[in-house]
Order: structure tokens, then C-alpha cells, then sequence
């Protein structure tokens, strides 16, 4: 006999509907509100219609800001997501190396990003820096806040320092549940390291590094405190990316109008790149399964 469908459980959730609403829905109605108006003060407001996005669009300032976020967040990608394999493969099964490595792995996690950009500032200056320092101190000109490729080579290792043990703790939970009779599978049939990684370890990986990519696309894409605390966005403009650029036009230059236009379209590349990528490796992976 088929159970009577109860609706109050849906009341379970309203708290958490409301929550979001106050949150999230309700803001992003005020930024929809100023993105299609323009105000001079006194409260007072004005209709432009889709003046701001195509403005947004056509900008110069937004184009380079996009390239340069796109650039950095590749770049991110491109070391983090093999380091954090190349890490998850080499941590310890067994023993007393298991917790130990686990702690210590995590341990960047828990800090907090405003002070991750306080560490690496005062870690790459020349003078009091014990990177700086060391990397001048052998005769390498490194100045950060004057070299746009010393600017760079700063963030991005900060970035994969902080953000590596993320992807290497999913590619290590992935790890943990492949049974050992594979293992022994494999070196019986003299299977190779490549062969065991190829076809038994990155498939097992296959759906924790599909969140792991996603993860880290949306919160590179996203990033602003730490490379802020650590270059606000220079030499020049050559580290402001898309939030930086996004809260001084909206905070430095108080133009509401175009920055919230600004925020629409920055959220909607962030949305449509995450969910083009989630449709392509969840296809990919359902043809790999069959």
C-alpha cells in the first residue's frame, strides 16, 4: 500500500527558503533595480534601460578584465589540478601518516583569505621578506609591487599554496574508495603505474575531480581579498581582476549604474561557464561508464 504523500514537510525547509530569499533573491533584485536606472543623489533615480550593459559590453576596462581573469583563473587550473593529483597519489593508505597528512593538508584551508594576502605580502617583500629577501639576496630582481611578472608569479603561488590541498583531499577521498583487490588485480596482470592510474585510479577520481574543477573555476573566478591585500590590483592595472575592478567602480567611483550591470554580467559568465562545464564532464563521464 503506497504511503500518503505528507506536504509539511515542506516546512522544514521555509526557514531555509527565507533565509536565501533575505539573502540572496532580495539583493540581487536591488542590483537588477540600479542596472537598468541612473541617480544623481537625493534619492532620486532614472530610467536608462539596457544603457549600462551595453556600455559594460563595449568597454575597454571590462575586456581587460575579463582577459586577465580568464588568464589567471587557466593558469590556476592548469597547476592546481594536477598538483593536487599528483599530491593525493603520494599521501600516505596506512598508518600513522594518514592523519598527519590529512591535518596538515587542511591546515591552509583554515586560514582565513584576508590573512593569506597579510602572509604573502609580507612574505614577498624585498626588504623584510623572507621570500624577497632570498630571491634578491641571490641576485634575482623580485619586487612584486613594481614587476608586473613578479605581481603574478606572487598570486598565483599563493593561490595554488592555499588551494592545492583542497583538490588533493577530493582526489584522496576518491583514492580511498577503490577497493585493494583492484590493486592486486592490476599486479598480477603486471599492469604498469601509468596502466593502474589510467584505468583504475582516474576513473574512481573522475566524479570528486569534476567537483573539485567546478569548485575551484567558481572561487578563482570569484577571487578578490587576497590579491587585493597583496598588489590592490597593480603594478597599474595588471593584477585587477574582475572584483577588484567590479568594487572600485562600485566603492572608488560610486557608479552604481554601470557597476551593477557589471555584477549581472560577471554573474552570468560565472553561471553559464560552471554549468557548460558541469553538462560536459557529466556526459563525459555517463559515456565513460557505458
Amino acid at each position: 500500500m503506497d504511503k500518503p504523500f505528507n506536504n509539511k514537510a515542506w516546512f522544514l525547509v521555509l526557514p531555509v527558503v527565507i533565509l536565501v530569499a533575505f539573502s540572496a533573491v532580495i539583493p540581487l533584485m536591488t542590483v537588477v533595480n540600479y542596472s537598468v536606472q541612473d541617480t544623481f543623489g537625493n534619492n532620486a533615480f532614472f530610467w536608462v534601460g539596457t544603457e549600462w550593459f551595453q556600455e559594460m559590453i563595449t568597454s575597454e576596462r571590462f575586456h581587460n578584465s575579463l582577459i586577465r581573469q580568464f588568464m589567471f583563473t587557466g593558469i590556476i587550473l592548469a597547476i592546481e589540478i594536477p598538483l593536487g593529483i599528483f599530491v593525493a597519489l603520494n599521501m600516505p593508505k596506512k598508518g600513522w601518516g594518514v592523519p598527519v597528512s590529512l591535518v596538515l593538508m587542511s591546515l591552509p584551508l583554515l586560514v582565513p583569505w584576508n590573512v593569506v594576502g597579510t602572509i604573502w605580502q609580507v612574505f614577498g617583500r624585498e626588504d623584510i621578506g623572507l621570500l624577497g629577501a632570498a630571491l634578491n639576496g641571490m641576485g634575482i630582481d623580485y619586487n612584486y609591487t613594481q614587476n608586473i611578472f613578479d605581481a603574478w608569479a606572487t598570486i598565483i603561488a599563493m593561490d595554488v599554496w592555499h588551494w592545492t590541498s583542497l583538490v588533493a583531499l577530493l582526489c584522496y577521498a576518491g583514492l580511498a574508495s577503490i577497493p585493494e583487490a583492484y590493486y592486486q588485480a592490476a599486479k598480477i596482470d603486471g599492469a604498469s603505474r601509468w596502466a593502474t592510474f589510467r584505468y583504475i585510479e582516474l576513473p574512481k577520481m573522475q566524479r570528486v575531480l569534476l567537483i573539485a574543477f567546478l569548485l575551484r573555476f567558481m572561487d578563482s573566478f570569484m577571487i578578490y581579498t587576497e590579491p587585493l591585500v597583496v598588489t590592490g590590483g597593480g603594478p597599474g592595472n595588471s593584477t585587477t581582476l574582475l572584483s577588484i575592478d567590479l568594487v572600485k567602480m562600485a566603492i572608488g567611483q560610486f557608479d552604481l549604474g554601470p557597476a551593477a550591470a557589471f555584477s549581472i554580467i560577471y554573474f552570468l559568465i560565472i553561471l553559464l561557464i560552471s554549468w557548460a562545464l558541469y553538462t560536459i564532464m557529466t556526459n563525459y563521464d555517463k559515456g565513460e561508464s557505458k
